[in-house]
């Protein structure tokens, strides 16, 4: 991969904004939502009014006592702030820790403990009623992003903080306004820079690491792609996980080439809707479930997809009838659905667009091509014969994206390398002889005898345009379980039912349940292993 490490000084979070705000600091940034940090600003900013917010976090924090080297974990409740409150971390010097707020109180602890005494960025919310009583125990000085209700300031003195009992050396963000300013401190791009966890559809998250490198090479790929696919300006609108890896490459190549940004945290189809309508974004960045979605916004007589020049979504295979309705409710001439396949591990490492011309039956399950020269993908046998649709084998990439390990389980990290330094992303699939990728299932996922689950699900969504989500799980005796979810949850036809499965292998009958009592990850995987062990128990959802 040496075209990737030619020049490759780091992304450099910590001055992400400052960078921007000097090449284009009148650009905009809009929010659907306050932030908890400085709620002050309001739902509008210029990118330097940004810049400023973020240095002041970083002094903010640097009194607190935040130094260089230091792991500082931010789980607080969800919002734009947490990317923020990382950059700031990552100014200065120290490593951005960053916990989905949709994590239950004992596996963040368990993540926190992993840390080895973090300082632990949180707000009142997360620590009087989600993380266990003895979090404090865990980390070297808990940060409260508002400090009010008698917490004091690092002056001393003991705050009181409901049922985890006094923290004497907690801080509020706020106390510390006005602090001297202090500059950013530039690591080496090879030094940890941020720290994420895997979405957890297996178990217990792991914390995976990258660099300023790693991170840098993720960025120029998609840089490099994006550039003759929307060659002006466009406002870019991003729903994407705040404490996702993808968000910051996301936002360094939005940000740098001064494209106004709208973040949402909501993504409601109706909160969406009325957004998209006034704003006009001409750039989508979201994960797969949110574009499944946004299917409804197809027909809305506002037109909120009107103007998208580019739909992006990361790390999965999406299902055409998806791809082809918001093709379709577009009317730009040239508009493209770029579909990115990865993982939080080494990034985006496969890529394909779809255009207009597409049909509905086009084969969803070829993710497309690697990036030339900065990500190779191979297919390695399972027993031994040639890969194919009917022999999937290991799904492989080597890039130099890759995170430098799972921190605290180095031995878990080096399982999943092979000589060569190829990755195992944990999907079955095959290649074709043009050279593209087709994703089949994940290894865990996989029900014998069955064939592709994923292809399974396409073709159902293709043929019952009332459902919302169709997962396809082993039950007990291995036989394949469907789970559906429909509009507005009103009862599936039997009969439509029978004739869009007819073409597939055998299955149970369907059980429907409501898509929010679907288990879910931060960025709204189904945790399918969840969900089979669920339906085990017995668990029918919430009808």
């Amino acid at each position: 991969m040496l075209l990737q490490r030619i020049g490759n000084q780091g992304i450099r979070l910590g001055t992400l904004f400052e960078r921007a705000a000097a090449r284009h600091g009148t650009n905009i940034l809009v929010l659907d939502h306050d932030l908890d940090v400085a709620p002050e600003l309001g739902r509008r900013a210029t990118m330097a009014e940004v810049a400023e917010l973020v240095a002041e976090l970083a002094s903010r924090l640097w009194a607190a006592g935040v130094r260089p080297g230091r792991r500082v974990v931010v789980h607080k409740s969800d919002g734009f702030d947490i990317t923020l409150l990382a950059c700031a971390v990552a100014r200065t010097g120290a490593v951005p820790v960053l916990l989905s707020p949709a994590l239950d109180g004992a596996t963040a602890a368990e993540l926190v403990r992993r840390t080895g005494r973090p300082f632990l960025v949180t707000d009142r919310d997360k620590l009087e009623n989600e993380l266990p009583g003895d979090v404090a125990g865990l980390v070297e000085r808990l940060v409260l992003v508002r400090g009010d209700r008698g917490d004091r300031s690092d002056r001393g003195g003991h705050g009181s903080h409901g049922g985890h009992g006094g923290h004497g050396d907690a801080v509020g963000l706020d106390s510390l306004a006005g602090c001297r300013r202090v500059g950013p401190v530039l690591m080496p791009a090879d030094h940890p820079t941020l720290i994420t966890h895997t979405s957890g559809t297996t178990g217990t998250p792991k914390l995976a690491v990258h660099t300023g490198f790693s991170l840098q090479s993720r960025y120029r790929p998609q840089a490099a792609a994006l550039r003759p696919l929307v060659p002006g300006r466009e406002t870019v609108a991003i729903h994407v996980s705040f404490v996702h890896s993808r968000l910051f490459t996301a936002l360094a190549i939005s940000l740098l080439r001064g494209f106004p940004l709208l973040v949402l945290r909501d993504g409601d189809p109706e909160h969406v809707g009325e957004l998209f309508a006034r704003l006009k974004p001409g750039i989508l960045e979201a994960h797969p479930n949110s574009f499944m979605e946004w299917e409804a916004l197809a027909d809305d007589p506002r037109g909120p997809l009107s103007h998208v020049r580019l739909f992006s979504s990361t790390f999965d295979a999406i299902h055409p009838r998806t791809v082809h309705r918001l093709l379709r409710a577009t009317r730009r001439p040239s508009a493209v659905f770029g579909q990115l396949y990865g993982q939080s591990e080494v990034g985006p490492a496969v890529v394909r667009g779809f255009t207009r011309r597409r049909a509905l039956d086009d084969d969803g399950r070829c993710v497309g091509m690697p990036f030339p020269g900065m990500t190779g993908v191979r297919v390695v046998s399972r027993d031994g014969k040639p890969t194919s649709r009917q022999n999937p084998g290991y799904i492989e990439v080597r890039s130099d994206g890759r995170i430098v390990t799972y921190l605290g389980e180095q031995e878990r990290y080096d399982a999943q390398v092979s000589e060569g330094g190829w990755w195992r992303m944990g999907d079955l699939g095959y290649r074709t002889k043009w050279g593209c990728i087709h994703l089949l299932d994940r290894e865990v996922d996989l029900i014998d005898g069955f064939g592709s689950t994923l292809a399974a699900e396409d073709t159902l969504f293709g043929k019952l345009p009332e459902l919302t989500e169709v997962i396809i799980v082993p039950g007990a005796d291995g036989e394949a379980v469907p789970v559906v979810c429909t509009k507005d949850d009103r009862p599936l036809d039997p009969a439509a039912w029978q004739r869009a499965a007819a073409a597939l292998r055998p299955m149970a009958q369907p059980v429907q349940w409501r898509l929010d009592d679907l288990p879910q990850t931060a960025t709204t995987k189904i945790k399918r292993l969840e969900l089979a062990r669920l339906l085990a128990a017995g668990s029918q959802g919430e009808r």
